[in-house]
């Protein structure tokens, strides 16, 4: 569409207005705001085995690095498809395998009120893989010139994937994993940007 700097500032801006006007109209409280006493309570952590909690602790900013990345790329594809298609960028640029994964993975959340969901997107709702399999065939000529190859990006994504899914099930990383992890991280961002 249009490559203007100034036109892509403001569309970016726009689409952050919009994107904190519908944070804020959900009435959710950030955990940013809640004090980790406060937390701590909530979640009885005073009440497990504190060696267990400082290796936790220690893990919890992998979570929180691989969290942050993995969403930044969610906002990147969302941001570029965005930007090249149109509103209707979902039905015409992702794979229907993946679409309707996730898809069917927001039908199902969306019938237990009780709990918080992923978010609003669909895009929420695809795995950390999946963000390739939308950047590939015609989608590619919206990324190329941000990416060095398709295979060089999945690369980091299958490599920080493995290290996501450790943390995600109550493991622990060594120090090596941890410096993979920011390599990884660092090179994403000194060639991608965020």
């Amino acid at each position: 569409m249009n490559s203007d700097p100034l036109y892509s500032f403001v569309f970016k801006g726009i689409l952050t207005k919009q994107a904190l006007e519908a944070t804020e109209a959900t009435g959710r409280k950030s955990f940013a705001k809640v004090d980790e006493e406060q937390i701590n309570s909530l979640l009885c952590i005073d009440e497990l085995p504190q060696e267990l909690v400082a290796n936790s602790k220690k893990m919890s900013y992998v979570y929180t690095s691989i969290c942050a990345f993995e969403n930044s790329i969610r906002e990147f594809v969302t941001q570029k498809l965005l930007e090249e298609k149109g509103a209707d960028w979902w039905e015409q640029c992702v794979p229907n395998k993946v679409r309707e994964r996730a898809e069917t993975r927001k039908e199902e959340e969306d019938k237990i009120r009780w709990h918080t969901q992923r978010g609003d997107n669909f895009i929420n709702y695809t795995e950390f893989g999946d963000l390739i399999s939308i950047m590939r065939g015609d989608n590619w000529e919206y990324f190329e010139p941000h990416i060095v190859s398709l295979e060089w990006a999945q690369q980091i994504i299958k490599a920080l994937e493995r290290s996501r899914n450790v943390i995600m099930h109550s493991g622990e990383l060594s120090e090596q994993d941890l410096a993979r992890i920011g390599t990884l991280i660092r090179d994403w961002i000194r060639q991608v940007g965020i």
